[in-house]
């Protein structure tokens, strides 16, 4: 026994060494929280080694008695003795120390720095969409190139080029390579907003998918050839797309900006994250007419 509580000293000793080496720079302010939650961590590892080590030593040296209970399970009788008194005061001094927390030590009802920050949020999100309810399109572009700076310069770049091909350059519809891409990987990204997505090799001759690229890639300028027709079918003879079918592939509009907002996009050159939550609505309207003029 005595070799026992060696053992367990020193994994006590060893367990907060390492709670103090992971979180110990948060016990140097005057934030009586953060002590209160090391000093419930020594309470809680010492208690657990020191009941583990007793009831290992019960089990090593005990012998079972009393009297058994009537209800057999397999041929397995239980004793009814009586629950251990220490771990009877614990577990009600459990509950005892929740309300305290609860009402005195870190009231749920207090201030809350988390809690202020959502309110001033929400507040400034409120005044922001009074504000520019109706903005002009210059506005909407001067808006969004804010917006595209913080969100999505870091991968496409200030000039909107993309950095070392990690991200799309949006200052082009679209290159030729991408399209070719699409039409033969598919397309299920946006399944918010288009649901169906769009299934792989729609087209499977090489000459029906450089001529549908070049066509697509070059804005829909020349004659249309004849393997474009099924693209049509959903994306429309326009290449404007339909609602809840098929997204526009003639310019960035806003429902396509927005839904790649929303559900991300994975591409020829790697995955875009989704930004759902991040922009509100005017923001991501800006953002489309933004990315819309980069190709003016």
């Amino acid at each position: 026994m005595k070799s026992m509580v060696i053992g367990g000293i020193i994994l006590i000793v060893a367990l907060l060494a390492g709670t103090y080496f992971v979180a110990g720079d948060a016990f140097n302010g005057d934030d009586y929280i953060n002590s209160l939650t090391m000093l419930g961590a020594v309470a809680i590892i010492t208690i657990t080694v020191f009941v583990a080590l007793k009831y290992v030593n019960q089990m090593k040296n005990d012998t079972a008695s009393g009297d058994l209970a009537e209800e057999r399970w397999d041929g397995i009788g239980e004793y009814k003795n009586p629950v251990p008194t220490g771990w009877a005061l614990a577990f009600i001094g459990t509950i005892l120390w929740m309300f305290w927390y609860f009402t005195v030590g870190f009231p749920i009802n207090s201030f809350s720095q988390i809690g202020q920050w959502n309110e001033e949020t929400q507040e400034y999100n409120a005044k922001f969409s009074k504000k520019w309810e109706n903005p002009s399109e210059e506005t909407l572009k001067a808006m969004g190139q804010s917006t595209f700076l913080v969100s999505c310069a870091p991968c496409h770049g200030v000039d909107a080029e993309g950095i070392n091909g990690k991200a799309h350059n949006l200052t082009a519809r679209m290159s030729k390579e991408q399209v070719v891409y699409v039409i033969k990987n598919g397309a299920n990204n946006l399944k918010t907003d288009y649901p169906a997505g769009m299934p792989p090799m729609m087209l499977t001759e090489d000459a029906d998918i450089d001529a549908v690229a070049s066509y697509v890639a070059g804005g829909f300028k020349g004659e249309q050839p004849a393997s474009f027709g099924v693209c049509a079918g959903c994306h429309g003879a326009d290449g404007k797309g339909m609602a809840y079918v098929a997204p526009n592939i003639r310019e960035y509009d806003d429902a396509l900006v927005m839904a790649v907002l929303k559900d991300g996009k994975k591409g020829s050159i790697g995955a875009m994250p989704s930004f759902a939550g991040r922009l509100n609505e005017t923001q991501e309207k800006a953002l489309a007419a933004y990315i819309r003029s980069l190709g003016e």
